[in-house]
């Protein structure tokens, strides 16, 4: 679920790889070896790009031999798109609950052969069988966090407590709010005492009603853009992903949190492999790797996404591993709420009434 907006990304098996796993007893070239193609929110793994972080994908490679051909996406709408309607193909995918649930009752996702996976004993149960996949047969979850506040100490007075605070007078111009129909609703219905899991039309009515109060407080409605308006003080406060909160605080010392007192959305993504995959068993040996403690680990460091690996914690520093942002604690998870797939012709009207909401 990480919204960074990112460039097509392309790894790459190093030249001499086959030469170094010569020695721990790898026969195959990389021809042989194969490839999977991995379909992803951008900026998602670890790929050496923050000083101290692995590489897991190069690692991977090396390994194992096989190619891994990594691409990304923005939204789940957009992976949804691509995979029903175009002929491309994809060996894994990573799409969060929602939008799981979807593809799991269209019939989208293949079963997986949790014998390939060995390391999924290391995942919490709390994290198996996740609400979206109940029997637990298309699912092994990578990262989960909740939605949160960040604000800039030096423009708001007093310490936030809930989602109220975007919707305070005294900071118009100044409060920036969720760019995607599901998030931005979510929040909203929250304020009108509404369970935004598994909503109606007359809910999103309610929240619409909400949401139009506070249009003309915003600054902007933001993904991605987010990042340089709160690290670059050019907004007081914000609603976002807990675990880029985390890094966003690591950029400016002048921004805190807060973790709404009644409840947030939770959330989760999970690595599941398409009907349409070429390379199931390659698909099974990535996400085995992925959930490799030391591997789950390096991905958390560098996401600071909760990992749902119980041994991953022993490979975190503890900074990261007592962090509320990355690890929120059991009684406050334990108020959140999760999205649930929506009937087709629901998440259309949510979705038209936040474009109109938008426009006015």
């Amino acid at each position: 679920m990480k919204k960074i907006i990112s460039l097509l990304l392309t790894a790459a098996l190093a030249g001499t790889a086959a030469v170094s796993l010569s020695g721990c007893g790898a026969s195959e070239s990389k021809a042989d070896a194969g490839e999977v193609n991995v379909y992803t929110w951008g900026e998602y793994m670890a790929l050496g790009q923050d000083e101290g972080i692995a590489n897991v994908v190069e690692q991977f490679e090396k390994e194992t031999n096989i190619k891994v051909n990594l691409t990304t996406y923005d939204t789940n709408e957009e992976l949804y798109s691509k995979l029903t309607q175009s002929n491309d193909s994809y060996d894994i995918v990573v799409p969060s609950d929602y939008m799981i649930g979807k593809m799991i009752k269209e019939g989208q996702l293949k079963e997986i052969n949790y014998k390939n996976i060995p390391n999924y004993q290391y995942i919490d149960e709390r994290f198996k069988k996740l609400p979206c996949d109940p029997e637990g047969k298309y699912t092994v979850c990578y990262t989960w966090g909740v939605t949160a506040i960040v604000y800039d100490k030096n423009k708001v007075k007093n310490k936030p407590t809930d989602w109220d605070a975007l919707w305070d007078k005294n900071l118009k111009g100044q409060i920036l709010m969720f760019n995607n129909s599901r998030d931005a609703m979510g929040i909203a219905m929250q304020q009108c005492g509404i369970d935004p899991s598994n909503c109606n039309k007359a809910d999103i009515d309610k929240a619409v009603v909400k949401l139009r109060e506070q249009k003309p407080l915003l600054k902007k409605y933001v993904m991605d853009q987010v990042f340089n308006e709160m690290e670059g003080g050019q907004a007081a406060i914000a609603s976002y992903y807990a675990g880029d909160i985390a890094m966003m605080m690591e950029e400016n010392e002048d921004l805190d949190y807060c973790l709404p007192v009644n409840g947030s959305n939770l959330f989760y993504d999970a690595m599941c492999i398409p009907k349409s995959s070429q390379n199931t068993e390659n698909a099974e040996k990535f996400i085995n790797f992925m959930q490799k403690p030391e591997i789950a680990a390096e991905n958390c460091k560098y996401l600071r996404y909760g990992t749902p690996n119980t041994k991953a914690t022993d490979y975190l520093d503890d900074d990261i591993k007592n962090s509320e942002l990355t690890f929120p604690p059991k009684e406050y998870v334990d108020k959140c709420y999760v999205f649930k797939n929506l009937s087709d012709d629901v998440y259309a009207y949510m979705q038209e009434q936040f474009v109109k909401v938008q426009a006015e």
